[in-house]
């Protein structure tokens, strides 16, 4: 399917590594050019760098800390003078820490939502005259633990739950601006966060990854993890012309766990 994305301008966050990267790299071999963010400047340089080879679009990265509240600007302002114009806004930053509720600090709170949630709401908002210029498309990369509550994931199921309650209301606001706004729940997918909370998972019980990864599997009901280019592929459509009718919907990619409506 062609998904008529060249010459399209995105910023993608979270850029580096994971599911932002794939969805870069998604985007990159539709034709659309991107604005690459991320934290450390070595890894992104890196990723860029990587991105550059896997199509004709051109590529471009920021490396800011999306909870300075002055970050917003200074990636948009970047994918404008580097790009020409902005189509595509992919918020995909952002980790939150799990374990005992009362365990969690004040501090881990704040960063939970100041990274994920109001880096995001800042980038939103500093994208919006663009994309409404252009009649473009926001993404958030979510999770599914905002619909189902796990009491080891208390900050981040909190922060999903108002990130998907933002992703209709901005859906809502998308409709008289021309700005489809939607968003998708990844659940449990192939990345450096998977990785570390099996390794977690095997110290608490004194178990192997193997058996702690089989563990998880059995626990979430599911046959296997996903991978990152599932998500990107999905994505790649969401934010496509091909997408058009699609406003406000939450997709959950999650291999069937979750199984409430």
């Amino acid at each position: 399917m062609q998904l008529e994305l060249g010459g399209k301008a995105a910023i993608v966050t979270g850029g580096s590594r994971g599911i932002g990267a794939a969805i870069a790299a998604q985007l990159v071999r539709e034709g659309a050019s991107i604005c690459l963010v991320a934290s450390d400047p070595a890894r992104l340089e890196r990723a860029a760098a990587t991105l550059r080879q896997a199509g004709e679009g051109k590529v471009v990265h920021c490396a800011v800390d999306l909870r300075d509240p002055a970050a917003a600007a200074q990636v948009v302002e970047a994918a404008l003078r580097e790009l020409g114009r902005l189509d595509i806004l992919v918020n995909c930053a952002g980790a939150t820490k799990r374990g005992d509720f009362f365990a969690l600090s004040d501090a881990d709170w704040m960063d939970g939502f100041a990274l994920k949630f109001h880096g995001a709401v800042r980038l939103t908002r500093q994208a919006w005259p663009h994309l409404r210029e252009a009649g473009g498309a926001v993404l958030n990369i979510i999770g599914v633990g905002g619909r189902t509550p796990a009491p080891d994931f208390t900050i981040g199921g909190a922060v999903n739950a108002a990130f998907m309650h933002f992703t209709k209301a901005m859906a809502a606001i998308g409709q008289a601006d021309g700005v489809r706004v939607n968003a998708i729940n990844p659940g449990r997918i192939e990345t450096d966060r998977l990785a570390y909370n099996i390794e977690r998972l095997a110290a608490s019980r004194g178990i192997s990854t193997a058996e702690a990864t089989a563990e998880l599997l059995r626990a979430s009901g599911i046959r296997r993890f996903g991978t990152p280019e599932e998500i990107a592929a999905v994505a790649a459509f969401m934010v496509s012309p091909r997408a058009a009718y699609m406003q406000g919907t939450l997709v959950d990619v999650d291999g069937g766990e979750t199984r409430g409506l």
